[in-house]
Formats: structure tokens, sequence, C-alpha cells
């Protein structure tokens, strides 16, 4: 497992679904915005469609109620951008692929195919594999990624961090977790850290509780509002 580098003195920005509280959620103009407002990371969502395109959408839905999973590419709007498309639009920024792949939804994939397909595509780019951050809420979707043995770096995406997501992360060989922001506390980050993960947390928009995450010691925040957190997570 890799390991996780000195602390940093202020969490990375991640712009969640790029700058969406600002430009439309998961888009062309949501990510580029994201970089002008100084991301150094940025969240999207990962979905496949009929005729095996991935694209970003956070839900598995359409508004009008169809599934994107039995659209072909083609029948999508025109605002759902292909995940080449959007990874180039993130251009400046690391990127943090959430796969989207959950039994209750009709998109799920028993097989995890989707996380090969990300990775295949990935492997086209000239992009150091550094760059990139594969995550799900799903753990074999994300083990299936180091089952490949892949040098991209992924995430357990979860609620709570407790000892045992810990203990899943270390022996899955993940590079880091990602907790929900209501449910974290300092002991957890630290926890986390002692076994030598990363700990990004999602989504935190208030002031007063990104400061406290300073304190936590969090490598990243990821929010709809970067340009907040930016001004805010000032490098010394």
């Amino acid at each position: 497992m890799s390991s996780v580098p000195a602390m940093p003195a202020v969490p990375a920005v991640i712009a969640h679904r790029g700058a969406s509280a600002a430009a439309p959620e998961n888009t062309v103009e949501a990510f580029e915005l994201a970089v002008e407002l100084g991301a150094e990371g940025i969240e999207l969502d990962v979905r496949r469609t009929a005729d095996g395109h991935l694209v970003v959408h956070h839900d598995a839905l359409l508004p009008g109620g169809s599934a994107i999973v039995s659209l072909r590419r083609d029948e999508l709007p025109p605002h759902v951008p292909d995940l080449d498309v959007a990874l180039r639009a993130c251009e400046g920024a690391w990127v943090n692929l959430e796969i989207k792949n959950h039994p209750s939804e009709p998109d799920f994939d028993p097989d995890r195919g989707l996380s090969v397909a990300v990775l295949d595509l990935l492997s086209t780019l000239p992009d150091e594999p550094t760059r990139w951050l594969i995550s799900s809420f799903d753990p074999d979707t994300v083990d299936a990624v180091r089952v490949v043995g892949s040098s991209v770096r992924t995430a357990l995406l979860v609620r709570r961090l407790t000892p045992a997501v810990i203990a899943a992360a270390v022996a899955g060989g993940h590079h880091a977790v990602h907790p929900w922001v209501d449910l974290l506390d300092h002991d957890a980050v630290a926890a986390a850290h002692d076994a030598g993960l990363a700990v990004n947390t999602w989504t935190c928009n208030d002031e007063d509780r990104m400061r406290e995450l300073i304190g936590y010691g969090v490598d990243g925040v990821c929010t709809d509002v970067p340009d907040v957190a930016r001004r805010l997570f000032v490098r010394p």
C-alpha cells in the first residue's frame, strides 16, 4: 500500500461535481470553473450508457425518469459529458472519479466491469496515474481496480469512518478513505492517518466546519463552493 505524504498544513480543495454551487453540476462548465477558482482536485460521477459509453452524471435516472443505462449516448441531453471530455475540462487539477455502482440502481454491475472500463480509458490518456483517484460506495468496485494491478489510487467512500472501514481500506491496499463530514471527528481522522491512509471528506460548504476540518488534519475537503474553501485554506 502506498504511504501517505506528510500531512498538508491545510486540506486540498476538491470541487464536488465541479463548482456545483455556481454552475450546473457534473458539466464541462462546472469543471472548468472549478479549475479557475483554484480547486486542486475535482470530484465527478461515472456511469455507463446502453451502448457502452462512459459518461458523467450523478443520478442513475435522468429528470424524466429514463435510466442512463437504458439509453444510447446520442439519446442523452447535451449537457451530460463523456468521461474523456470531462477529464479534459479538469485540466490543471487531479480528479476523483466516483464510480456509481449500487445494487439498488438499474445500472448495477455485479461483475464490476465498469472499473475495468474506466481504467482502460485512463490508460489511453497521457497523464500520470497519480492524477486519478477512483472511489465508490461499493467496496468491490474499488477492489476491482486493485485486483487488476493498476497504479491508479483508490479510496473507500463511506458514511462513517470506523475501525472496520480503516481495516478494510488497509487490507484492500487503498490510498484513502472518504467519510461523510457530518459523522467525522478528530479521533477517526487520526486513526486513519496512523494506518497510513489519507482522509478526504464530503461534502462541506460551511465555513465554520471547514475551519474545524483544518484542525482535524484532513487531507482534502470536497465542497460545492471551492472558492470559499480556497479562501480559507491558505497555504503558509
